[in-house]
């Protein structure tokens, strides 16, 4: 076997047998590990959002950790406003909020994480067509707002949705008069 083949064999293996050593439920995960995944998966980023809820969707390698995983979603706010689809960014929130409180690490992290929410809604609001992603946009403001402010979406009023129910309902019949 050529040499060239054998150092690529050798080395494929070795970063498999890594691996497996992380996600291996023999090996007793640390506190650093915890927040190193922990941070991984609470950053503004679609990646790191994607990283979360890829894991969400299959938590088994990651039992060791013991991730809090509950959620009220957007509290006692609508988790999908107007039919924008807040409910993961809520849930992504959510997770970081509880997981950060149980390692004594929540007010280090609050900010970023209140930012990665807002970052989450936008990125929803972006998958509306341009004539109601104003109003989404708006929504996403004020939810994040009553997060930053006082900790928790229950603190979006209903005079804050129904501004934005005007908004997007200006929008679409301005938008059906010039087609």
């Amino acid at each position: 076997m050529p040499r060239r083949l054998a150092t690529l064999i050798a080395s494929g293996a070795l970063a498999l047998l890594a691996t497996l050593a992380i996600a291996s439920p023999a090996a007793a995960v640390t506190p650093a590990q915890r927040l190193s995944v922990l941070s991984s998966w609470t950053q503004t980023s679609a990646s790191s959002y994607n990283s979360w809820n890829s894991a969400r969707v299959n938590r088994a390698p990651w039992a060791e950790y013991n991730f809090n995983w509950s959620t009220d979603y957007c509290s006692s706010s609508p988790d999908n406003p107007l039919g924008f689809t807040f409910n993961l960014g809520c849930y992504r929130h959510d997770f970081g909020y509880r997981n950060y409180k149980a390692v004594g690490q929540f007010s280090a992290n609050k900010s970023r994480l209140d930012s990665a929410f807002y970052e989450d809604l936008k990125r929803v609001c972006t998958t509306y067509n341009s004539v109601v992603r104003p109003a989404c946009y708006s929504l996403a403001w004020t939810y994040y707002q009553a997060v930053s402010i006082f900790g928790s979406v229950a603190a979006v009023q209903q005079a804050d949705i129904d501004r934005a129910a005007r908004m997007k309902a200006q929008a679409e019949a301005k938008a059906a008069a010039t087609h």
